[in-house]
């Protein structure tokens, strides 16, 4: 999953504006100074256990609704993920909420403009750097050729393994269930640590 170019945007946006509800990272760190304002992120588990922008609430994609952002009770919601796409997805389906008066924004380019901009994130080195949706990637890649290679050079019967990675794709996009990543996820360097001191929490 590719990262976005950061996209500096007016912070007051509104979905049914057509304006766009991108803020800089610049205008996000400002804006959560301010009173009233919280900062949601959107990515998966495994990637918030790794490196997170300190005091930022953690709601992945698939559990964001509007009816539970509103209970937040903040008047004005960011979203960030890694690098903005989820976060806007997240900001777009959340944007309604500004006919009662909650400001809803995504951050351009997510968690690694923040980074680049040289604000501060908190980091478990402990936890591996790579996501598990981009370890899937490489597992289901490196099969694939290793598949087609050998199936080119040593056996037609090697062709098996792309294809039946092939339809394990299929079948995640159909379903929205990965197997490959499930057991993955129960890999033990990818458990996610408890969410402590309420840093995870809705509340």
């Amino acid at each position: 999953m590719s990262a976005l170019e950061s996209r500096p945007a007016p912070s007051s946006t509104v979905a049914t504006t057509g304006v766009s509800l991108e803020v800089d990272v610049q205008t996000a760190k400002r804006l959560l100074a301010e009173s009233g304002t919280i900062l949601i992120d959107v990515r998966e588990a495994d990637e918030y256990a790794r490196e997170r922008i300190t005091g930022s609430k953690w709601i992945p994609l698939s559990r964001v609704t509007p009816k539970d952002v509103a209970q937040l009770g903040a008047r004005r919601v960011l979203f960030h993920c890694r690098g903005g796409r989820r976060s806007l997805d997240a900001a777009t389906r959340c944007a309604g909420l500004a006919q009662s008066g909650i400001e809803i924004l995504s951050v351009a380019g997510g968690i690694e403009a923040w980074r680049a901009a040289g604000l501060g994130t908190e980091v478990d080195a402990t936890r591996p750097k790579w996501s598990v949706m981009q370890q899937t990637q490489l597992t289901i890649g490196t099969m694939v050729v290793a598949g087609t290679a050998l199936g080119f050079f040593v056996n037609p019967w090697f062709l098996a393994l792309p294809a039946f990675m092939g339809c394990g794709m299929v079948f995640a996009g159909a379903t929205g269930t990965c197997g490959l990543a499930t057991l993955l996820g129960m890999a033990p360097w990818n458990r996610a640590s408890k969410c402590g001191a309420g840093s995870c929490s809705l509340n």
